[in-house]
């Protein structure tokens, strides 16, 4: 973790460097918007700087002391940067037609589950700005969850077009840096720990500008832990629901948020069965592409994980099955989840402590071939500023803008480099915190 033994200092010069470093934080979003129609530097470098400027910030925050003014200038930068991302349009994906595409099928009466876009069906929906940039349009049905859904229906009814589709992303996820000052606040730590979460470049580019509904979930899960904290079972179990229903991976937190009783779990499974009821006209395919999308993304092979791709080639276990990793998953998370299930109650900090735990673990067992899937690790680092993954993130973000990201082996060697310097630095960490602590 982080040093946050403040030093005696003037507030007033930690506002004047966190007030410069948000200026050029804002300068190279727009830079990186003008990158989209004319090459100068390459978005490649423009986030290289933007993952030194942030890290940076975050030093300076953790380190020296701010006034109430501090606040205000990292919510007022990160409201600049998100801004100037809001009216660029999105290049680094196309998810946000569909988005928009499966508000428009919704308010026309239809499960969005139902039909895939290029059905004849739908033929009267199609438009120039939103069909033809539909990815697998012609293949696959939707494969976001029904609060996914529910929220597309909403946005959309205020206007069916990408950059209103982006503001509504926006304005939700904003909601979880109001959310986080209040959980830091309760839980005694600074409210400036929220600029770990507020500036990062990768919720600028991968929600702010490209829309991904991964930010609609972070408040959410939020909001779980503030009312975890806060004793109100069924206020948690709502709230996981609400981000499970959006995306589904939350619900792994379930054993760590868990209290004694019925009532958490109960809300939880009522919320999703609800949330579910909704487009059951459909049946069993109210999955909608997920199943088909395993395939297609190499779940089901393996070859989607870079820890069982380097058992099988860098330590020459060619003959290890996919099913033996899952089994090594299901042990790390099963064992994290029964550790935070016994350790229940033990202390708030602790529930939150488990939470990142069972995040980052399967995070790192899924090695991602997307950068937004990580995103909902920064609540968790700004409450916890853990070194290795405050800095695994913020090196996703940068290397999944270079030509490492490509899939195959160039994304191999990417992760290679990505989990080995993580690694190192939770070495790191190790040794100088045990030394420290034995001498307190």
């Amino acid at each position: 973790m982080l040093s946050l033994r403040l030093p005696a200092g003037r507030p007033w010069i930690t506002n004047s460097a966190l007030a410069l470093l948000g200026l050029a934080l804002v300068l190279f979003c727009r830079q990186g918007v003008n990158e989209i129609h004319h090459f100068v530097i390459g978005f490649g470098l423009v986030a290289m700087y933007q993952a030194l400027l942030y890290l940076v910030a975050v030093w300076v925050v953790l380190n020296y002391p701010g006034n109430r003014w501090t606040l205000l200038i990292i919510i007022a930068c990160a409201a600049a940067c998100r801004l100037v991302c809001i009216f660029s349009p999105p290049f680094l994906s196309t998810d946000i037609f569909r988005y928009v595409w499966d508000g428009r099928v919704q308010a026309a009466g239809i499960n969005p589950y139902r039909y895939i876009p290029a059905d004849s069906h739908l033929a009267f929906l199609r438009d120039s700005d939103i069909y033809p940039h539909i990815n697998r349009r012609d293949y696959a049905p939707t494969a976001y969850p029904p609060g996914a859904q529910i929220l597309f229906l909403l946005i959309t009814r205020i206007g069916e077009s990408v950059r209103w589709m982006k503001a509504g992303m926006v304005g939700v996820e904003a909601l979880t840096i109001w959310a986080l000052v209040r959980l830091l606040q309760v839980l005694g730590l600074r409210r400036e720990q929220v600029l770990i979460y507020a500036w990062h470049p990768l919720l600028l580019w991968e929600v702010a500008s490209s829309g991904h509904v991964d930010g609609a979930a972070l408040p959410l899960i939020v909001l779980a832990l503030l009312f975890y904290v806060r004793h109100r079972p069924v206020a948690t179990g709502v709230a996981l629901a609400a981000a499970t229903l959006i995306k589904l991976y939350p619900i792994i937190l379930f054993p760590a948020l868990y209290r004694r009783g019925w009532k958490m779990p109960v809300a939880l499974a009522a919320v999703i069965g609800a949330g579910y009821a909704c487009y059951m006209s459909v049946g069993r395919h109210v999955l909608g592409f997920l199943p088909d999308y395993a395939k297609e993304e190499g779940l089901e092979s393996g070859s989607r994980y870079f820890l069982l791709t380097l058992a099988r080639h860098g330590l020459h276990w060619e003959g290890l099955p996919t099913a033996a990793f899952y089994g090594f998953a299901a042990l790390l998370l099963g064992g994290l989840g029964l550790w935070a299930w016994l350790k229940n109650g033990t202390g708030t900090l602790t529930a939150i402590r488990f939470s990142f735990a069972i995040a980052a673990a399967l995070m790192l067992l899924f090695s991602s071939h997307y950068p937004w899937y990580y995103l909902w690790l920064l609540p968790f680092v700004s409450v916890i500023p853990y070194v290795p993954m405050l800095y695994f993130v913020t090196a996703c973000f940068y290397l999944y803008t270079t030509q490492l990201a490509n899939p195959g082996p160039a994304m191999y060697y990417m992760f290679e480099w990505l989990y080995a310097t993580t690694g190192l630095l939770a070495l790191w960490c190790m040794a100088t915190y045990y030394p420290s602590s034995r001498n307190l």
